[in-house]
């Protein structure tokens, strides 16, 4: 195997919120007395949720109004896993499982904050060793479409070479900042809310059911 490095996006690729994201996201946006639509919000789907927000409201808003959309965001958030807790999506532990055991470093990357990234993957017990690196978008110069996140996560694994990794994802800003990065795989999962023939539209490699069947993927290598 010649991939020394995964990087995967949380929500909506390794683990199953049943689109609460967007919809917390939808609803703060609005209370914040911007008019937007699920597919304002969808043309998000990946970013940097402060700078979602912020687009969202649209002009040039008030750094508090922001703050005050992005804490609203959360807590709406915190009360739709509360209610419906997150899952990894089927498989998706056994992938992990034999990227480790195969020497493949593993990765997440995600437009949460890590106050809200950190709490979900200890909720899904992925706090104990199970992955090499979580990067977040607020701890990099921008997030998606740009690749900085991935190139983090290549500084946090020690990995080298762009030609060695594969980046996946259930968005059009996931599979950009993979090709942006110079993936070797860019894949696009279906088990978000983007569907194929948009994910298709975008430069990629492979288009897969779920992030389980990557694991074929890496071995066309």
């Amino acid at each position: 195997m010649t991939v020394e490095l995964v990087v995967c996006d949380i929500a909506g690729t390794t683990v199953q919120e049943h689109g609460a994201v967007y919809a917390a996201l939808e609803q703060a946006v609005t209370a914040a007395g911007a008019e937007t639509t699920r597919s304002d919000v969808a043309r998000w789907m990946g970013a940097d949720k402060h700078e979602a927000i912020r687009a969202l409201i649209g002009g040039e808003p008030a750094a508090e109004t922001v703050s005050a959309a992005h804490d609203d965001f959360r807590a709406r958030l915190d009360a739709a896993y509360a209610d419906r807790p997150p899952e990894p999506f089927a498989g998706v532990p056994e992938l992990f499982a034999s990227l480790r055991e195969a020497g493949v470093r593993i990765a997440l990357t995600t437009g949460f904050e890590r106050a809200i990234a950190d709490p979900l993957l200890a909720s899904l017990g992925w706090d104990d060793g199970t992955l090499d690196a979580l990067v977040c978008a607020d701890e990099v110069a921008a997030g998606r479409p740009a690749p900085y996140m991935i190139f983090r996560a290549m500084e946090h694994c020690g990995v080298h070479r762009t030609d060695r990794i594969a980046v996946a994802g259930d968005t059009v800003l996931d599979l950009r900042a993979g090709a942006n990065a110079g993936a070797a795989i860019v894949a696009g999962v279906l088990t978000g809310g983007v569907d194929a023939d948009t994910l298709g539209a975008e430069r990629h490699t492979h288009l897969l059911p779920s992030l389980a069947e990557l694991a074929a993927a890496l071995e066309e290598l």
